[in-house]
């Protein structure tokens, strides 16, 4: 685990229309539908102005901690001014401290396992935006690296 000050990142992708939760598993539902109609409908290769490849998936506007409900958005990095084409929306990722910590494994347990660490772990969280970065060392779904930065808070 390390401490990262990132710059704000500007996003162009999918957003859950109504914030999902934990309980009862129900956002492992909402946001593995969310990825599914990403993928399905090819939105990462129609994304104008985009600056990378990775596929960010972030958790945002929490009512609480990570037991309360939150909203959810997967898309890709663009260049500032970026167009939105209809159909997409637009999210900024703020500039901030983060903890950022590996994921590797199988697919999708590996991202599983990492939260359920961090769910039990002390780590100074703000809950104010997560995110997981999915890139090329994420492609072998048997042999995995997910990279997510959490929140945290600062003295």
């Amino acid at each position: 685990m390390t401490k990262v000050e990132l710059e704000e990142i500007k996003l162009v992708g999918l957003s859950l229309k109504t914030k999902t939760t934990n309980v009862n598993d129900q956002s492992s539902i909402d946001c593995g539908n969310l990825w599914q109609k990403f993928e399905n409908e090819n939105y990462a290769q129609i994304i104008p102005g985009k600056l990378t490849d990775e596929i960010l998936a972030v958790y945002h506007q929490y009512e609480g901690d990570h037991s309360k409900p939150f909203s959810y958005f997967v898309g890709c990095k663009v260049k500032a001014g970026t167009e939105v084409p209809p159909g997409l929306e637009t999210l900024t990722i703020a500039k901030g401290t983060y903890q950022k910590i590996n994921a590797k494994g199988k697919m999708p347990d590996c991202v599983i396992n990492a939260w359920k660490d961090v769910w039990v772990s002390e780590i100074p969280r703000s809950f104010k935006m997560d995110f997981e970065v999915y890139n090329e060392k994420s492609k072998d779904w048997s042999n995995a690296e997910v990279e997510l930065y959490l929140s945290v808070k600062t003295d």
